[in-house]
């Protein structure tokens, strides 16, 4: 599992995709960001007009930050399994001396470090706020730990769909489908006025998830579901490679 992961790290951060992909997503972070603390420094100086920090809108409070993520998670997964199924190097590694369970998990450690590497650079925003205002860390490392837990369970698709499909964009599309499906199904808790029916969206919410993290709570109910996600898709990511072993 654990060479099978280097592998992976090494051969993910030497080709110029990864480069292409960090930067695209720095940038794009950085010029959020900044929206967010200028209209943030633009409102009048009156204590509680403005309810949340810059920070908390930043990480899940604005449709942008979560177009990015939809769009980030199929580039990270789509060639992990589905290149070496198109490049014919999914039957020797099948016939070598390594399960399926440690050819999945160590693809899936290769993409949360991916991952984590994306956000490691958002941790100046914390730095940047804190010089002109009070930071809650407690908060801040709550949305951190909200954001890990979403990277297990959408990682965990990725490497599911890329075992699945033959071909990189066939993977990419198919995960997209999937974490994009999994955030337009939470967002039903904007959307059913039904205490019952917004409690059970509520329950799944993407948004409602990272809302939460970020005031400084840690769900346990979300943390169930993201782990559940999470071992569910890496389960079935197993069997689609055992399926492949036999076939070949």
């Amino acid at each position: 599992m654990w060479t099978i992961a280097k592998r992976e790290i090494v051969s993910f951060f030497v080709s110029p995709l990864a480069y292409v992909v960090l930067t695209a997503w720095a940038v794009l972070m950085g010029f959020q960001f900044y929206l967010l603390a200028a209209f943030a420094a633009s409102q009048p100086f009156t204590a509680g007009a403005t309810s949340e920090s810059p920070l908390a809108q930043f990480f899940g409070g604005t449709t942008l930050f979560y177009l990015c993520v939809l769009v980030i998670v199929p580039l990270l997964t789509m060639r992990l399994i589905a290149e070496e199924s198109r490049t014919g190097t999914i039957e020797p590694l099948l016939t070598a001396p390594v399960s399926e369970i440690a050819i999945v998990l160590g693809k899936f450690l290769a993409a949360m470090t991916f991952w984590c590497a994306l956000f490691v650079p958002t941790l100046m925003y914390g730095w940047l706020t804190s010089r002109f205002g009070d930071v809650d860390l407690g908060a801040l490392g709550a949305t951190y730990f909200g954001l890990f837990t979403l990277g297990l369970s959408w990682m965990a698709l990725g490497v599911l769909m890329s075992a699945i499909a033959r071909n990189q964009i066939v993977a990419a599309m198919l995960t997209f489908l999937a974490v994009a499906g999994h955030f337009m199904i939470g967002l039903g808790q904007f959307v059913f006025p039904d205490d019952g029916a917004r409690e059970i969206f509520e329950y799944v919410s993407v948004w409602g998830h990272l809302s939460t993290y970020a005031t400084g709570v840690v769900d346990t109910r979300y943390l169930v579901w993201d782990l559940s996600i999470t071992a569910l898709a890496l389960f079935v990511a197993v069997r689609v490679l055992e399926a492949r072993r036999y076939e070949g």
